[in-house]
């Protein structure tokens, strides 16, 4: 590192929370809400990469790093009753009331960091309503300086919109802060910010996917006061 991170931006799904855990039973769940027969539903699991029998997400689904548009798109040519706008919407209201499973202890993780004076953020493609529900219902919400979701008005990952909102938000040098996630789509968002690299293995993602976009590659955010030395 060049100079000290005085700040880090979080990725949500994946890197704050378990990506398979939280968002399989979602896909799960909304498939079965909206499928009008077995044969329907798994024409909606194979047009989101998403298989019902395991909850595995192929490596290019859109649920992984997309955002609710996406998803909406890719489901739509199984669901032609609806429009992009209203079946977007209905992602996003499903998406607010999913149960997410912390990747790690949060509240004590996120309490040290704070208290080494580093500011935090959020920077995620899931849409902002979703977003401020997740980290609410986790009691999370206050440890954050910054929330941003894919329609917050900074674009979305791998755009660097976000991060540099971030960045200007709490007043540092894009090169002071690390992108933290467990996506490519996280960490080229991140670099073209200008800011450190870390990758985390509670996504989808390999070792050998992340390594050459990351400057450095975590199991989890557990690791990180470790890797910053904070004692």
């Amino acid at each position: 590192m060049s100079q000290p991170i005085a700040g880090l931006v979080f990725d949500k799904d994946g890197t704050l929370f378990d990506f398979r855990n939280s968002w399989g039973r979602w896909a799960q769940g909304f498939i079965a809400a909206m499928a009008q027969d077995g044969h329907h539903a798994d024409r909606m699991g194979q047009a989101i990469g998403f298989d019902l029998m395991t909850s595995h997400f192929a490596p290019d689904s859109p649920v992984i790093a997309g955002t609710a548009s996406e998803i909406a798109g890719a489901l739509l040519p199984t669901l032609p009753n609806f429009n992009h706008d209203t079946l977007t919407g209905m992602i996003d209201e499903a998406a607010a009331k999913a149960t997410m499973a912390e990747a790690v202890p949060l509240h004590p993780l996120l309490r040290q960091l704070r208290g080494a004076g580093l500011k935090l953020g959020v920077a995620t493609n899931d849409s902002e309503v979703p977003a401020h529900a997740h980290l609410a219902a986790h009691g999370l919400t206050d440890y954050f300086d910054f929330i941003a979701g894919a329609d917050s008005g900074y674009g979305a990952k791998p755009g660097p919109g976000m991060c540099l909102a971030f960045a200007q938000a709490t007043g540092l040098a894009p090169a002071e802060v690390a992108m933290i996630g467990d996506s490519r789509h996280d960490l080229e968002a991140g670099r073209a910010a200008g800011m450190v690299c870390i990758a985390v293995l509670t996504g989808l993602a390999s070792h050998a996917d992340l390594a050459p976009h990351a400057d450095v590659v975590l199991p989890d955010i557990g690791e990180l006061p470790g890797w910053l030395k904070l004692g």
